[in-house]
């Protein structure tokens, strides 16, 4: 089976078993997320499975939306619900305008430091790892952007804000770092991602509702096609001397209209074939990755 599917994630288990209980239910050959939620967060888990899994890497290239529940007057050691319990502090003081004003430096391109326990690697060992055993690391900042970022509502000591980002943001870092700027500490109570790219919330299946489709052989209504995250390439579809052309990895010389160097490729029966690369160099569209035909969802397999 290859293509997408928009998992709605419950909190509680790991993204890694979810894909696993996905891929059992699909029969699946290879299976990957597109983007780890922790197993205190619930929402949007795009799952890819087959010749999907080659395409998941551009899913990142698309900004993320979550619903986020911050508390206020807590900070914990891993900056969520689940942490040991580090500081207390009253926040009687605390104001809606307070809460909007300390947002604005979060807005835009930022410098932002992950939290400790993560899964982010230090010399090879996973940071949270080096944390438990008590193991003091420095944590360079890294750059994100925070594309939006609202006050849902204000229910001390409870604010619920409304995020979207770019990749490599931590929700639970903005959380700590909100409760720096207020003075009064703060960790990440719940958090619900919302919408990933080409994925809603609106739309996502959740385990039960995947295994009443695996049950009644109706996988395939839930499955999306691989190149829905290809959306923002340029597209070109191929003669039968073109195609057979990519298969075998031979450059195209294509007059493409535009400022593109990549483009997703389609046979005349518009079958997603392959992604296509410009090298200047030769003035050729290289096939930097070449799909076989898609295998569809077992319930629509004929029989032997």
């Amino acid at each position: 089976m290859d293509g997408i599917l928009n998992i709605h994630k419950p909190s509680g288990p790991t993204s890694f078993s979810v894909v696993a209980r996905v891929k059992s239910l699909t029969h699946a050959p290879k299976a990957g997320h597109g983007g780890t939620l922790d197993p205190l967060a619930s929402g949007v888990l795009p799952v890819f499975l087959g010749q999907a899994t080659r395409v998941a890497e551009y899913l990142m290239e698309y900004s993320k939306d979550y619903r986020a529940v911050v508390e206020l007057g807590v900070s914990t050691e891993s900056y969520d619900a689940e942490g040991k319990i580090t500081h207390t502090s009253d926040t009687s003081n605390i104001t809606l305008e307070s809460v909007e004003a300390s947002l604005e430096k979060f807005r835009g391109e930022i410098l932002q430091v992950p939290p400790v326990y993560s899964a982010l690697k230090h010399q090879g060992q996973p940071m949270y790892k080096l944390a438990r055993e008590g193991k003091n690391v420095e944590i360079d900042s890294r750059p994100i952007s925070i594309y939006r970022l609202d006050i849902v509502s204000f229910q001390p000591p409870c604010v619920t804000l409304d995020v979207e980002c770019s990749k490599g943001t931590y929700i639970r870092s903005l959380a700590h770092d909100l409760g720096v700027a207020l003075g009064c500490g703060a960790h990440l109570k719940g958090l619900i991602r919302t919408a990933y790219g080409p994925f809603d919330i609106k739309d996502a299946v959740t385990l039960e509702q995947l295994e009443e489709l695996a049950a009644s052989r109706r996988l395939s209504d839930a499955l999306q096609p691989m190149d829905v995250v290809l959306s923002r390439w340029k597209k070109v579809i191929l003669n039968e001397e073109q195609v057979t052309a990519v298969h075998c990895g031979v450059g195209l010389p294509l007059d493409i209209p535009g400022d593109t160097s990549r483009m997703r490729a389609y046979d005349k029966e518009g079958t997603f074939i392959a992604l296509l690369v410009f090298e200047p160099l030769s003035s050729l569209w290289r096939p930097q990755k070449v799909f076989h035909q898609p295998q569809v969802a077992p319930e629509n397999r004929p029989n032997p």
